[in-house]
């Protein structure tokens, strides 16, 4: 967050009982996706990317499940912040727009981590020329961007350029999400996040070989036994819980009745009630497991 965006809440901002409540709904959704969702899922991603010989349907198993991971255990980061900021009178911006509903690699990093994203355009992208010299100074500034963005907060640089490249590809072929194909457009471009993801979790570049190996030529299709053993009933519901609300996002961007009478603001306070009993639940799990910091704080 930069001051300019926040300047004129420090002079004046509203304190209210519906704003705190708000805030703490917003607190406590955030803190159960991390303990409920993400670290649920974890001993999963963790499995199948330190297997030595994963099947084909652990690795795209694995992969799904960290994609899962990494949105709720950030984007719960997040929901939390803006929560805090709420209870104290703040209303921050958004950091997350249902990022895996994008259908090109650039609509991707303009729904993901937006504040990041608007950062590195402010003070990246823009300076070293935008789109106004060229298009091939253009694909450079795209990639150089993407590049020295994941040097600065410590991401795997393949992930980074890997989205860079690819953004390059979609401006020089002219991809727009608002194109014909919207279903094959989402479809490829998550095939091309859970790829990128790969690399963003992997220990190394030859775990990540490893990986893709088996996503595309693993002898094996069926799970592995010690990773389907290891799957226990509550991760199974936990991971279709997780799809099912990726998807819900989706139908309240495309503003279902339902979805606006459950999320609406002014039903702060009946979600605060709902959620109560599950927030405590979740604090009850995470005093009882073991300490599981944010992915995000490695970086």
């Amino acid at each position: 967050m930069r001051y300019k965006d926040l300047a004129d809440q420090f002079t004046s901002r509203e304190h209210s009982y519906s704003k705190f409540a708000e805030g703490a709904s917003r607190f406590m959704q955030g803190f159960m996706k991390k303990v409920f969702i993400a670290d649920t899922l974890a001993p999963i991603a963790d499995a199948v990317f330190n297997s030595s010989a994963p099947s084909m349907s652990d690795a795209w198993l694995g992969t799904l499940v960290y994609t899962l991971q990494l949105y709720f255990d950030f984007s719960g980061y997040s929901d939390m912040a803006i929560g805090l900021g709420l209870m104290m009178g703040f209303r921050f911006m958004e950091n997350f727009n249902q990022p895996y509903l994008s259908q090109s690699i650039t609509e991707f990093w303009r729904r993901w981590h937006i504040s990041l994203s608007a950062w590195l355009k402010d003070y990246l992208y823009i300076p070293l020329g935008g789109n106004r010299k060229g298009r091939l100074t253009t694909y450079r500034n795209l990639v150089l961007t993407m590049f020295l963005g994941g040097l600065w907060h410590g991401a795997n640089w393949t992930f980074v350029v890997w989205h860079g490249v690819w953004m390059a590809i979609e401006r020089a072929a002219g991809i727009k999400s608002d194109g014909k194909f919207r279903f094959l457009n989402w479809l490829f471009c998550m095939v091309l996040v859970l790829l990128g993801w790969v690399m963003f979790r992997a220990e190394s570049m030859s775990q990540a070989l490893l990986m893709y190996k088996a996503m595309f030529g693993a002898d094996t299709i069926r799970l592995s036994i010690d990773i389907a053993l290891g799957i226990n009933s509550l991760q199974k519901i936990t991971l279709v819980v997780a799809i099912l609300i990726v998807v819900f996002q989706g139908m309240r961007t495309r503003r279902f009745s339902f979805g606006r009478i459950l999320l609406y603001r002014h039903s702060a306070t009946f979600l605060l009630a709902a959620q109560f009993p599950f927030f405590l639940l979740s604090i009850s799990k995470l005093i009882a497991s073991n300490y599981s910091p944010f992915l995000y704080f490695q970086f």
